[in-house]
């Protein structure tokens, strides 16, 4: 089907109206997808179809198409295997897993038949991508065509998120399970092989049915169309409405998401808790002497929980969320989440605050994760530990474990520039502290550089300006230098590109006829504003502050301690010379970052204290 050219000023108007004004000219792809499924459950097979209007919104023409088949990734040989055979440090859960399964026990996904507007298209299948051959028409600008297909697929022995027989015993984790159109942006098509993390999608709306034993409870992304006629608790949760003898169909729809995910499992349980002015909570699981402890109590407190994450970071904007005990981790879903069911109740929490916040920062803002894991792993990080803190009112910095890590990635060698591509980092450690804790870090460092009040402002209007946008780390550089009124490209440069470290320290503090000089040396090559914190014997507390001249202005302090703003440091100066009026023997200590959020590699020698 064909929309006619003429709608397209008023479809884009509609859509620049849901959207918000944050960026009118930042067109998008726009997929939906109809899809019918059978599992076999004897052998663990599955058949497809697939109808998929696809909506090139560019100002490109589209000669070619492709395809995401991740199951393949699960096959001996496969990028996936050697990558994990071959690196350094392999993950634990998949180590040579993946070179050791059978032909009944690998994962596949194979496409049989493909028709655009009704015409056969020639493919051809390499590892975890489809390559279309020119199709027989071209995708125009601003117009839309449909695409058919039949597939085929294996369910893989889960080794990593998806697969069936988990080792807790949760029969299918059933994501990245269909052929998966690839994205098409700005930088043109990705078509990024499965190797090991991190995925980039295309909004759009999901209608899907699902054909499974009528054994099998069936938990997905999105909402349930037919829960009167299946039962099982979706009405009435727990109480199973029906019993059948024969396959049953579940009917779901998720509307715009970019992924549609969903699990199966005899033995699960379904309830729910309605969030007061926010999404039902859905929550699917096996009971046993630790669940039937630990998910009653997160069921409590999820209305606390979601409700400090909306108002914290912005409203929450689906009806629904799933938590699904899939046995594998935590791993995020449009409206859902596969985490691992069993273990303590504070790590249950934990979890599902963590894949939940990827809703935020995957699933609505939707950055290209493979490009910038940071703007996903590294926010949905920093505003778990802050929830975390809320929910269970514990003491000291939520953030100090990030810097902790930095710290120890730093000292090993290891560290790589967080712009590498996610699968292309030589070691999963530099991956990890990368995206997740110096990713948190971009956010603890801009709230020391700005202000707590105007980054807290800032981080939310973020979200709520750039939502179904797919941001870049320009445009959340933009929404934070105008919002704080100061320049920070100099900070995304270092700290993204570089790896380049801060480390300053004290030369010396002497009496003078000027009063007490201070004299302060940034011994790497990572400038930052310096604060420092001066103690009197008294207790009497004031603070210098040397913000940077590349940043064209200085922060705003919302506390109660005096506040010297000395003339800016350039960063081309190693060292810096501070005189304030008082005496050497009145000062107790001097403290340089008092608040550690600098990711000062040596803070030894960022306290002076008077010895006399």
């Amino acid at each position: 089907m064909k929309i006619p050219q003429i709608f397209f000023p008023i479809l884009l108007f509609m859509l620049s109206e849901v959207d918000g004004v944050a960026q009118p000219d930042r067109w998008k792809q726009a997929v939906d997808y109809t899809m019918e499924v059978n599992l076999d459950v004897s052998n663990h097979s599955y058949a497809g179809t697939q109808h998929l209007v696809y909506t090139n919104n560019s100002p490109d023409t589209l000669n070619r198409v492709f395809y995401h088949l991740y199951f393949n990734a699960f096959q001996p040989g496969s990028m996936m295997d050697i990558r994990s055979l071959t690196i350094a440090d392999p993950d634990r859960r998949v180590m040579d897993r993946i070179s050791q399964l059978s032909e009944t026990e690998i994962g596949k996904l194979y496409p049989s038949k493909l028709k655009m507007n009704g015409m056969s298209v020639e493919f051809k299948v390499i590892g975890t991508v489809m390559e279309t051959s020119i199709l027989p028409e071209p995708i125009l600008p601003h117009s839309s065509v449909v695409f058919d297909m039949d597939f085929d697929g294996q369910v893989p022995i889960q080794i990593r998120r998806s697969g069936r027989d988990n080792k807790e015993g949760i029969a299918y984790s059933m994501s990245q399970w269909y052929p998966e159109m690839c994205q098409y942006d700005q930088e043109g098509w990705h078509t990024d092989p499965y190797i090991a993390r991190e995925f980039y999608g295309i909004w759009g709306n999901y209608t899907v049915a699902i054909t499974i034993d009528p054994q099998y409870v069936v938990a997905a992304s999105g909402i349930l169309q037919n829960g009167n006629e299946i039962g099982y608790g979706y009405e009435d949760p727990g109480v199973k409405v029906k019993k059948h003898k024969t396959p049953i169909t579940y009917h779901f729809k998720a509307e715009r998401v970019h992924d549609f995910m969903w699990a199966a499992d005899p033995d699960y349980v379904h309830k729910k808790v309605q969030v007061p002015g926010g999404p039902v909570m859905h929550y699917f699981y096996q009971p046993d002497e630790i669940t039937s402890q630990t998910w009653p109590r997160l069921m409590e407190i999820s209305p606390k929980m979601v409700e400090y994450m909306s108002k914290r970071f912005g409203t929450y904007p689906y009806p629904v969320f799933n938590v699904i005990q899939g046995g594998d981790g935590g791993m995020e879903y449009p409206m859902s989440t596969l985490i691992l069911g069993k273990g303590s109740y504070k790590g249950l929490v934990g979890v599902t605050v963590h894949e939940m916040f990827h809703s935020w920062y995957q699933g609505v803002l939707g950055s290209n994760e493979s490009l910038y894991p940071w703007m996903d792993e590294g926010f949905t990080s920093y505003a778990s530990s802050l929830t975390m803190q809320y929910l269970f009112q514990s003491k000291g910095s939520p953030t100090k474990s990030f810097y902790d890590n930095y710290f120890q990635l730093v000292k090993s060698g290891k560290q790589e520039p967080m712009s590498t591509h996610s699968d292309h980092y030589n070691t999963n450690v530099a991956y990890s502290v990368a995206a997740y804790s110096m990713g948190a870090m971009v956010l603890s460092q801009l709230s020391y550089i700005i202000g707590e009040p105007t980054f807290s402002h800032a981080l939310k209007n973020y979200f709520n300006t750039w939502k179904f946008n797919q941001p870049n780390p320009n445009d959340f550089k933009r929404i934070m230098e105008k919002e704080s009124r100061l320049e920070l490209g100099w900070f995304f440069n270092d700290w993204i590109m570089t790896t380049k470290h801060t480390d300053y320290a004290f030369i010396s503090v002497e009496n003078s006829n000027k009063g007490i000089i201070i004299i302060l040396k940034n011994k790497d090559q990572r400038p930052m504003p310096v604060e420092l914190l001066i103690t009197k014997k008294t207790g009497e507390q004031s603070r210098i502050y040397l913000p940077l001249r590349m940043m064209r202005g200085v922060k705003q302090f919302n506390d109660s301690i005096p506040t010297r703003v000395k003339d800016a440091w350039p960063w081309t100066n190693p060292y810096r010379q501070i005189s304030f009026e008082g005496k050497v023997e009145d000062i107790q200590s001097i403290v340089i970052d008092p608040e550690q959020k600098t990711a000062d590699i040596d803070t030894s020698n960022n306290v002076w204290r008077n010895k006399n």
